[in-house]
């Protein structure tokens, strides 16, 4: 058996059947010697002077106290006995199916141990501690099974999105290598620089998930209004490019973040509506202010136009790399993105204790929703520290 995480062995002692058998037989034990001695003490109550028969045609004498007494004292002696002996063997068939479901739980934990995540305890039979803890045990190893698949699909992802840029890099070099006069260099550098570029977007991309995972972000009184104000600024001379219409409503929305993080949040989605919009004529419309429904909470809206999307495709738009037209980036560099955009939104919302929804518009495009706990009202002063 394998040492425990301190890395010391466990000191060596019953097993908990055989602590159960053990309590069961001394509890029938102790109630039996209870017995046992409240009729002895009874008994104490007979007369102790001789007794005879009123037919004298049975023997004249009957047993005195002390014979009795000790006669009870034998029969209680055989009785304890055959107690034990039952008592042992009964306590360990029940103590041995009691403590089957939690014999099953421990074979399906060291199954996950060596990585059978897929494995499932299934306990059966009516609720109770064991059905209840077979449950949760199954949904926790449900949890880790889809985080291990993501984790396994983000490396694979991670990996081929780094490759790619590497890739195509080493065959304009070789290219070049090849027939260096027959070069022309400038746009060679031009597109070596593109490509070196898009995987400087990807790693700085990842990064900011590592540190997301890693380390809480330090939360304080801001406003997400101020945050996609800033992001729009940002994404003003890329709208012109593409001849996509940005349409903004910024009510106030208080809340309690990272300044840093929410601009980078709202600045995703905005280059999300942009990119994936419709080639000329788009139009992207940006509203905050409070949620709606709930007063505590506050809401960032971006909704922009752009081809169709089924409620499948939405739901895996936050997958790491996953594009609205799958894996395959765009071909206009203007319009491509690292795949990483709406992951780290997602990772944003989480680490603000927020809720990110996307939904396809009836006529084509997405909209997203950020909604944010409320905070209070923060004054310029505030947001200029």
């Amino acid at each position: 058996m394998n040492p425990p995480a301190g890395g010391r062995p466990r000191p060596r002692r019953l097993t908990a059947r055989m602590r159960l058998t053990l309590s069961y037989t001394l509890f029938t034990l102790a109630a039996g010697a209870l017995s046992l001695a409240v009729i002895y003490v009874a008994m104490k109550y007979v007369p102790n002077y001789p007794l005879t028969s009123s037919n004298p045609r049975y023997r004249s004498d009957a047993p005195s106290r002390q014979e009795i007494l000790d006669s009870l004292l034998r029969a209680g002696g055989f009785a304890l006995a055959l107690m034990t002996a039952v008592g042992l063997t009964g306590g360990w068939f029940i103590a041995g199916r009691v403590l089957q479901p939690l014999q099953d739980l421990t074979g399906a934990a060291r199954r996950a141990a060596d990585g059978a995540l897929e494995h499932r305890v299934a306990l059966r039979g009516p609720r109770d501690e064991f059905t209840e803890l077979s449950d949760a045990f199954d949904d926790m190893l449900e949890r880790l099974q889809r985080s291990f698949e993501a984790q396994q699909r983000f490396a694979a992802n991670a990996s081929h999105e780094l490759r790619t840029p590497l890739a195509i890099t080493r065959t304009m070099l070789q290219v070049a290598a090849a027939d260096p006069a027959g070069q022309d260099w400038g746009r060679l550098v031009t597109r070596l620089q593109d490509t070196n570029q898009r995987g400087i977007e990807i790693s700085e991309a990842l990064l900011q998930l590592a540190a997301l995972d890693q380390t809480p972000p330090e939360l304080v009184p801001t406003d997400l209004a101020a945050a996609t104000r800033e992001a729009l600024a940002t994404v003003r001379d890329e709208a012109r490019t593409h001849g996509t219409t940005v349409t903004a409503s910024l009510g106030p929305a208080p809340t309690t973040g990272n300044p840093v993080l929410l601009r980078q949040a709202a600045l995703n989605l905005l280059h999300n509506a942009l990119r994936h919009n419709h080639p000329t004529g788009g139009t992207v419309t940006v509203t905050t202010g409070p949620h709606p429904d709930r007063p505590d909470r506050v809401r960032l809206t971006v909704t922009n136009t752009g081809p169709l999307l089924t409620p499948g495709t939405v739901a895996t738009l936050t997958e790491p790399f996953l594009r609205a037209r799958g894996r395959t980036a765009s071909t206009d560099p203007t319009r491509r993105g690292h795949g990483l955009g709406l992951t780290i939104v997602t990772a944003v919302t989480t680490a603000h204790h927020g809720e990110l929804r996307l939904s396809p518009g009836p006529d084509g495009g997405l909209t997203v929703t950020l909604d944010l706990p409320g905070g209070r009202s923060v004054t310029p002063q505030t947001r200029t520290r």
